[in-house]
Formats: C-alpha cells, structure tokens, sequence
C-alpha cells in the first residue's frame, strides 16, 4: 500500500511507529489514533478542549477568520475533522473532513451536492439499505441510477458515461469486496468521480484516499466511535474543489453534528485501534467457530482465507472488520438463536464494544434469506463470546 503499512495473511497491521529514510518518525496505528487532531499543548489548558457549546462568536469589524456563526465552523469539529483526516489519509496536507450528523448526513451530501438531472450515478446493489431511498429521490431529480452487485467487479459493466460511482466495500450486510485499485483506475479513466463507504472498514482497515478514491465516506455511528451513544457521519477529500460543494450543501441543509456529538467522538477515537484490534480478531474467532455447525450456512467474513472476499481484501485491507454473516434454515430458528444469547444484544446497527446480532430480514430492505444473521462482534473475552454463540445455536436446534 502506498502508506507502506504492511498486510498480513490475517489482514492486520503491526502498528509499530516505524521510521522513513530521512529518519522522521511516522507513527503506527495506536499512536496516530491517540494523538490525532489535538490541539497545541499550552500550559494549563487541557489535552483535548471541551465541546464548545456556540450559535454565535465575537465578531467586531469584518466577518473574517475560520468562526463566526455555528452553523458555518465550530472549534469542537474542527479538532475531530482534523483528527479523522489524519486517520484516513496520514501525512497529507491538503485533506479536508466534514462532520455530519449522521452517516446518511454524509452520505446525502456527497450524491446530491454533485449530481445534477441528467448525471448518471453508479449504486452497489448489495449495499446499505437506505440506499434504494435515495434511488428513488435521486430519480425524482432526473439522476440516471444504475446498480450492480460488489462482488466480482459487476459495477464496472454499468460505469459508463457515469457522473460519480458509489462503492461500498466491504458490503453491507452481504460481505462482498471488490477491487477498489481496479474500480477507481477504470472510473477516473473516463472522468468518473469515486466516493468510498468506508464505514464497516474504518480508517484502520481500509484508506480509500490512498487507493485512489475522490471521497472517503462513512458512519462515525459504528466502530470508529465504538459505543453505540453518538450518531456522525463524515467526509473526507483531498481536493477542495471537489470538497466546496459538499461544504456548501452543508450550510444549505443545516446537516452539521452537534459539538457533544462531537467531542464524544474525538474521544472515543483514542481507542479505536485497540478496539479494532480487538474486535477484528473477535470476529474472526467467531467466524471460526461457525464452520463446522451443520446448521450454519453462507458464512461470510473476509478475514477466512477461504472466503470469496479474502484476496481481493487481503491486498487492500489491513484489518477486516467486526462484523460476520451467516443463514440459519428458518426464520424461527434464526429468532430462537438470536433469544438465546446472553453476551449478545439484539439490536440493529454494528461496531460496538458490546456484540449485537439481528435477523436482518425483519427490516424487509435487503435481499437476504429469512434467517440470515448479521452478527457484530464486540470486545468481551473471545472465549466467552465464542462459547455463548456456540450454546446458543445447540439451544435454537433443539
């Protein structure tokens, strides 16, 4: 990877600072994480500032400098804008982040801040379920959308002439991967903006910037903040003529994150790599597990070499994620597992340092089997978290 961090069969980093040519200290992982987006040290003043609660600032004479009216900068995001875009493109200037208050938020911004009637917008068709939604406003607008499914590339036989190719990889909740070094190199061959959901993946498993993408999206919802208690969404870019209409679609909307929602995730990023470490190798431990239970079919996680996802991921991801999908035969035996867990919240959404599963079907958005599991795996004890799981399918056979 163009960072120069390495890529492991089990598609984790070291995250040890290592040390460039000219002898400069290019920190690993945990470091960056810790420190990103802090201010200055000054004596007395805390590490990381309070949110700043502020509709208005002190404005005499020219409305000049970076704060004048909440709506427009607050110092709280700035701080967190800094800090995610030195997670998802370290060492570059020039990258610039946008906070949002949600992950849709984001989203939203990036489609209908650049297209306009008569654009036409590639969509994964496996991917986020809001996103047939959006199709359906997008058309309303006279955006052409078109869909295909990650896996195998397929977007690439519907990009042509395409305004802007939204890739979502890992899918969610299907688990596909496709090639964003292929995807990117073919899209900007003819112009073709590229923006990247990067929020199953995180900062520290993927940096679609470093692959070539326009746009780095994501929900801050899931893993980055890891606590199930803040809803933010992000994005970043390292061209600002690409970046000022997202900005201005902003301030339009009104679609900016409260400064507590803020802060919150500034702090929970300290701990993103160790919560990341932790729940990736949960994850895989799980995934482990599942293979042998007769029961238990379509299991997908990247991180299994035998995955169909695992070679394309291994070459760009550096680690694959918390979250495992699987089928039980039925819709009642999917719900009798699922009541079963102790260690294990039925709930929706995923990242979390507390393990969730649900039967994704009851949502009715995406195209899976009725007793398909989207399992999130959390930080407690592997073992703990394996045992529960595997009591929990003997209980739902009975």
């Amino acid at each position: 990877m163009t960072s120069g961090d390495p890529v492991t069969g089990n598609g984790t980093n070291t995250g040890r600072t290592r040390r460039s040519g000219d002898g400069a200290v290019s920190p690993g992982d945990g470091t960056r994480a810790v420190r990103a987006g802090l201010p200055e040290p000054v004596k007395h003043e805390p590490t990381l500032p309070g949110p700043v609660f502020a509709a208005h600032f002190h404005l005499p004479g020219e409305p000049t400098g970076p704060y004048t009216y909440g709506r427009d900068e607050n110092p709280t995001w700035t701080l967190l804008e800094r800090a995610i875009g030195a997670l998802e493109a370290p060492g570059e200037h020039g990258v610039e982040t946008l906070a949002f208050p949600s992950g849709m938020a984001a989203i939203s911004a990036v489609l209908f801040s650049l297209l306009r009637a008569g654009d036409a917008v590639v969509l994964p068709a496996d991917g986020y379920q809001v996103l047939p939604l959006v199709r359906e406003q997008l058309t309303a607008f006279g955006v052409e959308v078109r869909t295909a499914p990650t896996a195998g590339d397929a977007q690439l036989d519907v990009l042509d002439g395409a305004r802007l190719l939204w890739i979502e990889t890992p899918s969610n909740p299907g688990l596909d991967v496709c090639d964003l070094r292929r995807l990117v190199e073919a899209a900007h061959a003819q112009g073709t903006l590229v923006a990247v959901d990067n929020t199953l993946a995180t900062p520290l498993g993927q940096r679609p910037l470093e692959l070539g993408a326009d746009f780095s999206v994501a929900s801050g919802t899931k893993m980055l903040t890891g606590h199930g208690d803040i809803l933010l969404g992000y994005v970043t870019g390292r061209d600002a003529a690409l970046m000022a209409p997202v900005r201005r679609w902003r301030k339009v909307v009104g679609a900016i994150p409260g400064p507590m929602e803020a802060w919150l995730a500034h702090r929970s990023l300290a701990t993103l790599h160790l919560r990341a470490d932790r729940q990736t190798a949960n994850a895989r431990a799980v995934a482990e597990a599942l293979r042998d239970r007769t029961e238990v079919t379509g299991l997908r996680y990247p991180g299994l070499p035998e995955d169909p996802s695992h070679k394309v991921a291994s070459q760009q991801m550096r680690r694959f994620g918390c979250v495992v999908s699987f089928t039980l035969p039925t819709r009642e035996h999917a719900d009798r597992f699922l009541d079963a867990l102790t260690l294990v919240d039925d709930a929706t959404s995923f990242g979390g340092v507390r393990s969730t599963a649900e039967r994704r079907g009851r949502w009715g958005g995406d195209a899976v089997p009725e007793g398909f599991i989207r399992f999130s795996a959390g930080a407690e004890d592997p073992e703990d978290l394996v045992a529960d799981v595997l009591r929990a399918l003997d209980v739902s056979a009975e």
